[in-house]
């Protein structure tokens, strides 16, 4: 099982949430689960954060497209 935390403190030059996708879909060959028991904390974080690290981990990328940086609240 891969924890996106592991990834986080293993990888402590990521910069950015789309380098942090980079390495979960470099990650992710071999592995089966992805445990998602952390908020990334970059200033890019889009608000599908969760989805997007999903598609990455799982190569649907449809879930990957477009930032989405405004919520619910925001309308």
């Amino acid at each position: 099982m891969l924890y996106l935390s592991e990834l986080l403190i293993q990888n402590p030059h990521l910069e950015s949430f789309d380098d942090l996708l980079a390495v979960v879909k470099d990650r992710s060959q071999g592995e089966i689960h992805l445990k998602i028991d952390i908020k990334p904390n970059y200033p890019d974080t889009p608000a599908n954060w969760e989805d997007a690290i999903e598609g990455a981990f799982s190569g649907v990328y449809s879930v990957m497209g477009p930032r989405i940086d405004k919520t619910e609240d925001d309308f």
